[in-house]
């Protein structure tokens, strides 16, 4: 395929790169890719050693020292420029992210535009790592806050995004003086690899020392532990489930490392008696079968007013039917396929569990087979009527189910509902009554780490911090003040006086 002879991808890959070098450790296994667009094998990883990892890790150390000595704004300069590749690669890398993780064309593309637009948010942060200027309450004293680099930035990434999420610590660590070291999925590790090919080539043209940004692909047992118990790496980055998650953080705490925990979301939409159903209706359909149900700020319950159950239930069965499910490399088609045989399974059980408790699947469910379906990853999004205190629905299931809730009250019972779970990620409303909007957005609304009104709970834009709260974690990544986790902060003072006053009127004579 000519996208990935672009990208410099073969039909054997490496999994270990320091910066420009490929590491040759070829006995470590080999991780065979296929795309679940057609079931067809893509290329081979194999995959690093618990060698390659030490000297990845001793090519980051020499890297920090070298890179957190560059100013803010030439840092700001190299990410500038790897902004540049990525518009240069962007068709190519694009249609690799889809056809490596299924999700549609435009979701790869935007994946990738998704990089382009945190490089270039991350160029302006290189100029704006404020302090701030204390007021002392000791005369002839200054006070003021600082931040230096923290050090080398673990990022462990997810399949679900196989770039994006890499990019939005990659790039605010790297204006931040910190080095990067990137442990892919394993589901989707030639997309990486790719990434790591184009920013090679503006670490070669720049005379940079390797380190800088490295990557390395391997097992959980060899190399994510590793990973996680290194005192070198100053703090790790970590996308996945919360079961995941829970260890990582209990592994990480126990050496005093900092973490970014982006774990589970159990997305809700409130649709009061005053929505614009008009206005929402896309919002759900895209938040609930986008990327086929697998990010985590997929809309997976939508909590709706008795008055409009029934006309929004059956605009939503219309909108379903409607939906066009196929390769994904077609521009025509709405939702590609899951990523593997084991998240249909999980999509196939969990629809039994949610009949057993008593739900009833109105629309969809089902594995498609047949022409075009070869690959047994596709099924049918699904509409389930439930109950929110369901079992099943108090857990995060990565596929296109979309559980539908009824509530007879004012919004102050959507509310509860929807806060009602363990996760804490992305929330929305639809509405046009002004109170409502406010009551969901105040300290008695939402306890999402992100809140809408009239727009869905997927497609966050990178200039505000993305993360939640409770089991999701209580990370930040990408805009907003986000870039402060990845720096280490110091507050200091400057006596220019002859004097020397004590903080709190403290007398002390020798």
């Amino acid at each position: 395929m000519e996208f990935l002879d672009k990208l410099g991808i073969k039909e054997n890959n490496f999994g270990s790169s320091t910066g420009t070098e490929w590491l040759k450790t070829s006995v470590e296994g080999e991780l065979k890719i296929s795309s679940p667009a057609d079931g067809k094998y893509i290329a081979s990883v194999y995959q690093a050693s618990a060698k390659d990892y030490e000297q990845i890790i001793n090519k980051a150390v020499e890297a920090f020292h070298y890179w957190r000595k560059v100013p803010a704004p030439k840092r700001g300069e190299i990410v500038r420029q790897i902004g540049l590749k990525l518009r240069e690669f962007k068709p190519y890398l694009g249609k690799l992210v889809s056809y490596e993780m299924g999700k549609s064309l435009q979701e790869g593309l935007g994946e990738v535009q998704e990089m382009i637009d945190i490089c270039d948010f991350a160029v302006g942060q290189s100029r704006q790592l404020y302090g701030f200027t204390l007021a002392s309450e000791r005369p002839s004293h200054r006070m003021y806050d600082q931040y230096h680099p923290l050090g080398i930035v673990g990022i462990i990434s997810a399949f679900n995004f196989p770039v994006a999420v890499y990019s939005w610590n990659a790039m605010i660590a790297a204006v931040c003086g910190d080095v990067c070291l990137w442990k892919p999925s394993s589901k989707v590790p030639l997309s990486a690899i790719a990434v790591q090919k184009i920013i090679s080539g503006v670490i070669k043209e720049n005379n940079l020392p390797e380190g800088i940004f490295s990557l390395i692909i391997g097992k959980g047992s060899t190399i994510g532990e590793r990973l996680l118990n290194d005192k070198n790496i100053a703090l790790i980055s970590l996308t996945g489930s919360t079961k995941v998650g829970k260890h990582a953080g209990e592994v990480i705490a126990q050496r005093f490392g900092k973490a970014i925990l982006e774990l589970g979301g159990n997305n809700g939409i409130i649709i009061t008696e005053n929505a614009d159903l008009k206005l929402a209706l896309p919002a759900i359909v895209f938040g609930a079968v986008g990327t086929c149900g697998q990010r985590c700020t997929t809309t997976r319950r939508l909590i709706i007013h008795e008055a409009i159950y029934g006309k929004l239930k059956g605009s939503l069965i219309k909108a379903y039917q409607g939906l066009k499910i196929g390769d994904p490399l077609n521009g025509e088609n709405h939702v590609g396929p899951l990523i593997d045989k084991d998240a249909v399974d999980m999509f196939v059980t969990a629809l039994e569990r949610v009949k057993e408790e008593g739900g009833k699947v109105i629309f969809g469910g089902e594995v498609l087979s047949g022409k075009g379906y070869e690959s047994g990853c596709y099924v049918k999004p699904a509409i389930v009527e439930a109950e929110n205190h369901y079992s099943i629905v108090q857990e995060e299931t990565f596929a296109p189910i979309l559980y539908l809730i009824k509530y007879p009250g004012d919004v102050s019972d959507a509310i509860k509902l929807h806060n009602g779970v363990v996760q804490g990620l992305s929330s929305s409303i639809f509405t046009n009554n002004l109170r409502e909007a406010e009551q969901f957005l105040s300290t008695e609304g939402s306890d999402c780490g992100i809140a809408n009104v009239n727009i869905g709970t997927s497609g966050a834009e990178i200039g505000g911090a993305f993360g939640g709260e409770k089991q999701t974690g209580g990370g930040r990544e990408s805009g907003s003040d986000a870039w402060k986790a990845y720096m280490r902060r110091q507050t200091n003072t400057i006596n220019y006086g002859t004097d020397l006053p004590l903080a709190q009127g403290i007398k002390f004579e020798i």
